[in-house]
């Protein structure tokens, strides 16, 4: 196969990718805590010793978009949202990983955990604990939690060491590949639950976009196979 087949085939292969993250992104418009994704192409070209350089494009890198997400009021006293920079630390059977969905509840045996049962963290890696008969319970901006007047525990707010290392998991649980460090101008809020960051209108335009193009790229693959087809024939009859 020629360069220009090459570059065609690694094309329509990135923006199949992109049309699959784009699918998702609408999907979870109303997941909370959801971060929307996007895809980064790139071109790679080697030159060659024998023949003309080649070209190959890629989409292999995923970006989490860290736009906030509407903020929705519950009232319920373990709906925590997160305003500005930051996640919830959460341990799973897979290890620590980091979310901005904040509906939590209390265990039988007082860990504050996640709809799955994971527990979540405070900045140290020590699960948030609560004795199952504190009252009166409230969740300060800074993720201390109070009851009966006296604080008693304190959520951790954290954010990746590196943004380019988080590596999303699922739809809203995150992996930080080097490290977090305390989040700094993050608060929490409580009572409240955020909303997932997708653009819908964006995202449904974005798609057609990629349709558009992944089209385009298949009539210029068919038209090429095409032309080299009759290309052989005619070579053939000639000889």
């Amino acid at each position: 196969m020629d360069n220009v087949g090459y570059t065609a085939l690694t094309r329509q292969s990135g923006l199949m990718r992109e049309m699959q993250i784009v699918a998702n992104n609408i999907a979870n418009a109303a997941t909370t805590g959801f971060r929307q994704e996007g895809l980064i192409f790139a071109e790679h070209v080697k030159r060659m010793e024998d023949g003309p350089s080649l070209s190959m494009a890629s989409a292999d890198v995923r970006m989490t978009s860290t736009v906030q997400g509407g903020l929705r009021q519950t009232g319920g006293a373990l709906d925590l949202a997160i305003e500005g920079d930051g996640f919830f630390l959460v341990e799973t059977p897979k290890g620590v990983r980091l979310t901005r969905a904040g509906a939590f509840a209390f265990s039988a045996t007082g860990d504050l955990v996640t709809p799955d049962g994971f527990r979540v963290l405070d900045a140290g890696g020590a699960p948030v604990f609560v004795p199952p008969d504190a009252a009166d319970l409230g969740v300060a901006a800074d993720g201390t939690i109070s009851g009966d007047g006296r604080p008693l525990a304190q959520i951790g707010l954290v954010m990746p060491t590196d943004s380019i290392g988080l590596l999303r998991e699922d739809g809203v649980m995150f992996r930080s590949e080097n490290g977090v460090e305390p989040a700094i101008g993050g608060r929490i809020l409580q009572g409240y639950l955020e909303g997932a960051n997708v653009d819908p209108i964006g995202q449904i335009a974005r798609m057609i976009e990629v349709q558009r193009a992944y089209e385009m790229g298949q009539s210029f693959l068919d038209a090429e196979n095409e032309r080299l087809r009759t290309a052989m024939q005619t070579f053939i009859s000639t000889r």
